[in-house]
């Protein structure tokens, strides 16, 4: 007999949560021209499509600068940069408008395969809108080195594309746009990824890059930075002359997308298959984030907590290693309860039961999610349920535990026999459990 197994169930059971916090948001996605020359764009373009058919509003935003670069060398032009933005002039502008247009025609028709029954998205009707969106004035003159036709914004029509959002359209935009004058300007695509996201008020800016995300000294990925530390790697990109990088032209947009209000800003590669959706639908992400406040938060339990608990310690309870607690229990006291929240889930509890007539308080029902017990969890919240006792004028915590004696020994507990436990604790001792009791000294 062939045993039919449900591996999806788990992974589609966990992104559900965030299925409900996309759908009708806007998103910006900034696709650099290295990740569109890349042999995984197809699979970004799926993705994108994916996340359209789901509800969510795309504006597409794509440079074209290796493309440019490759058309100009071609024909033995040089376009010199000046503080990193390319010096358009009439020719070089020539060429950006080649490239520019050739790589807005692949993009579309690359969604138009959604209609083919080979892809993934067999059978979806997308349609991708361009236009006069964005509006242009040049950049002048810097220094004394006149930048031609190379620009910036002047202007969003940020009714214009909203409507088209709301219409069901994918927006796409490039990186040349046109003044009021009716001339063509040849612009950046993370200045108008940036202010696109902002001007829209969207809820998330998206940019890719060749690594996993922001890389540590230790070639780790980096998944979450505030604004002042993204500041320091982008310094630090400088200081390297790295800062024309995917990861540099990116972490300056959501820099300052960041501090004009966009929540969240992530950065992916180009080169991983399916990045774009473990980032916005797994609990871990894959990639690096830059968030205007920690996307983690420790704080008090209240009423509308009670079903994450409930998820986290049911399967602890069933294993034997948490007392089953009832949904009323928990209502009855949920004040107790101290929890750790990761973009709106519970990934993290315990309970403190004070005991004032000895100074004495319980630490019970701590849990923490299997794939976040690597990260000191544990230790973040016996800290705080800690200063709560001080806080409370309490001077020891006890623990009754069968599984995690020497986790708590770590941390500074030692055991000790029933007589040391409060009274009313002593006498529904569990004797069968034969739980272990440990206590440390919090003054």
């Amino acid at each position: 007999m062939n045993t039919r197994k449900t591996p999806l169930v788990k992974g589609f059971r966990q992104s559900a949560p965030y299925l409900n916090a996309h759908v009708g948001k806007t998103m910006v996605i900034m696709v650099g021209g290295e990740a569109i020359a890349d042999p995984n764009f197809a699979n970004i373009v799926n993705d994108i499509a994916l996340l359209h058919s789901l509800g969510i509003h795309i504006v597409m935003v794509y440079g074209a600068r290796p493309q440019i670069t490759t058309l100009l060398e071609q024909q033995h032009y040089n376009s010199p940069y000046h503080k990193g933005i390319r010096i358009t002039d009439a020719h070089s502008l020539e060429i950006a408008k080649q490239a520019a247009g050739q790589l807005q025609l692949d993009i579309t028709a690359r969604f138009s395969m959604g209609l083919n029954n080979n892809t993934p998205m067999a059978g979806s009707q997308i349609n991708v809108i361009s236009g006069n969106f964005i509006i242009a004035q040049p950049l002048g003159i810097d220094d004394g080195i006149d930048f031609c036709h190379s620009g910036k914004i002047r202007r969003i029509n940020n009714s214009a594309i909203t409507s088209q959002l709301e219409q069901g359209s994918i927006v796409l935009l490039g990186p040349i746009a046109s003044s009021v004058t009716g001339e063509c300007f040849n612009l950046t695509s993370e200045e108008i990824a940036t202010q696109v996201a902002i001007r829209l008020r969207a809820d998330k800016l998206i940019g890719f890059c060749s690594e996993q995300g922001v890389i540590d000294s230790n070639n780790d990925i980096i998944s979450e930075l505030l604004p002042h530390d993204a500041e320091q790697v982008l310094r630090q990109l400088i200081d390297n002359d790295e800062q024309q990088s995917g990861t540099g032209r990116f972490l300056r947009g959501a820099i300052t997308a960041c501090h004009a209000g966009v929540p969240r800003s992530h950065l992916l590669s180009y080169k991983q298959d399916g990045a774009l959706i473990q980032e916005l639908f797994s609990l871990d992400g894959i990639g690096t984030q830059i968030v205007m406040s920690n996307a983690e938060k420790i704080r008090r339990a209240d009423i509308n907590d009670i079903g994450g608990i409930l998820d986290l310690i049911q399967p602890l309870e069933a294993e034997g290693i948490l007392v089953r607690r009832s949904r009323e229990q928990l209502e009855r006291e949920i004040t107790l309860f101290t929890v750790i929240e990761l973009d709106n889930l519970i990934i993290g509890c315990a309970a403190l039961y004070p005991y004032s007539d000895e100074k004495m308080a319980e630490m019970a029902c701590v849990a923490i999610h299997p794939d976040f017990r690597d990260g000191d969890r544990g230790v973040l919240l016996l800290n705080k349920l800690c200063q709560q006792a001080r806080d409370t004028g309490l001077d020891k915590i006890f623990v009754l535990t069968t599984r995690s004696v020497h986790w708590f020994r770590e941390q500074g507990f030692y055991e000790c026999d029933i007589e040391q436990l409060p009274m009313i604790k002593k006498d529904l001792y569990n004797y069968q459990r034969r739980s272990k009791i440990l206590i440390i000294l919090i003054r």
